[in-house]
């Protein structure tokens, strides 16, 4: 599963500085106005959001370790270990953190969500979750349905959302959740997949555009 190589770190950033105060101001806004997580939870997540900015000059799937390292923040992604969507390693890295090339919407996580997506992948509905974990999507996602882990495409019924830039949390207890919107459309954090193993927080930034272009 191992194929590994490495490649230079650059100094300059695809990252715009000018971005991540803002970014910052409307995640936090949205984190409050959307009702709490567990106090706890909360202070980590804003603790670890100043480092977001959405990048600006965006990598394509050309270049896989730039492409997936777009997904994060460049304080995080630079010293990421970056892993192929097959499971083969693309670089060592020195962090905590693993980015993921994947094909329209690369992410970079922590191993909490490490383990939540080998479940998710294997659509196994138990997930070891022993602490708060961050997930970034900074490019964005396709869609998914917001009700059914498993869907493949949207229907009718399956409340598709695609989210702009976000990162997503996920707790060792789905209790903490509660008081947090499932609706995607009330503008701040919101539960998907609120009844499932695999439920975690939606937090869109920087003005991240969400929309259900099928309906609800």
């Amino acid at each position: 599963m191992h194929d590994r190589s490495m490649t230079e770190v650059r100094d300059t950033s695809p990252y715009a500085p000018t971005k991540a105060t803002r970014a910052l101001r409307t995640t936090r806004q949205r984190l409050f106005a959307g009702a709490a997580l567990h106090s706890a939870a909360l202070l980590l997540v804003v603790a670890l959001l100043p480092g977001i900015a959405v990048a600006q000059d965006l990598p394509t799937p050309d270049d896989p370790i730039a492409y997936a390292m777009s997904a994060g923040p460049a304080s995080i992604a630079a010293d990421a270990t970056i892993m192929a969507p097959d499971g083969s390693i693309l670089r060592e890295g020195t962090n905590e953190w693993t980015c993921i090339p994947m094909p329209g919407e690369p992410m970079c996580m922590d191993q909490q969500w490490l383990a939540w997506l080998d479940a998710y992948v294997n659509q196994r509905d138990v997930v070891d979750v022993t602490s708060v974990g961050l997930s970034y999507m900074l490019r964005g996602d396709q869609g998914a349905s917001n009700i059914d882990p498993y869907a493949e495409g949207p229907t009718a019924d399956n409340e598709w959302v695609v989210t702009g830039p976000h990162l997503m949390v996920i707790v060792p207890d789905p209790a903490l959740l509660e008081g947090i919107p499932s609706d995607p459309m009330t503008g701040g954090p919101y539960v998907m997949w609120r009844d499932h193993p695999l439920v975690h927080v939606m937090i869109p930034v920087d003005d991240a555009e969400v929309s259900m272009p099928y309906g609800p």
